[in-house]
């Protein structure tokens, strides 16, 4: 549920359907609330659809015994954010260790941290699968994906 800070210092329901959801709950009734300020929605959709691009023109050229191995999208996620440098260090329980993609959910990730893992994921899918492309090409392309899309 989205609230807006009214001047009195209440909060109220942002949206329609936040309204809705309020309803819920009886006047001077006590609710238990984990308050974030969240990320711009725009750019959460537009770092997906910088993703999107980049996993549509990359090819896997691996194979496993013999096998093409297929494209995944979450591993690809997954993959670019550790190149990107956003990752944790986890330990398994045999001892091995591996790096996991840190979580870019709202309430893990600030706005400022987040705009920093796009850029660098940017420079990630420029390296590693858009070779001959600038910045400019991946910006304009990423931007009609976005217009498509809306």
């Amino acid at each position: 549920m989205y609230l807006v800070k009214r001047p009195n210092g209440s909060f109220m329901p942002a949206y329609p359907l936040d309204a809705e959801e309020a309803k819920r709950f009886g006047v001077g009734e006590i609710v238990q609330a984990k308050v974030t300020k969240p990320r711009n929605p725009k750019f959460h959709r537009k770092f997906f659809a910088l993703l999107n691009v980049g996993f549509d023109y990359w090819t896997p050229s691996a194979e496993y015994k013999g096998r093409a191995v297929e494209k995944n999208m979450d591993r690809f996620r997954e993959e670019v954010t550790i190149l990107a440098g956003y990752y944790d260090v986890v330990a398994s329980l045999g001892g091995s260790v591996r790096l996991k993609a840190k979580s870019i959910a709202f309430a893990n990730m600030e706005e400022d941290e987040f705009e920093r893992l796009y850029s660098a994921v940017i420079n990630v899918i420029l390296q590693k699968v858009l070779t001959t492309w600038t910045r400019e090409d991946l910006d304009d392309v990423v931007d009609q994906v976005l217009r498509f899309a809306a």
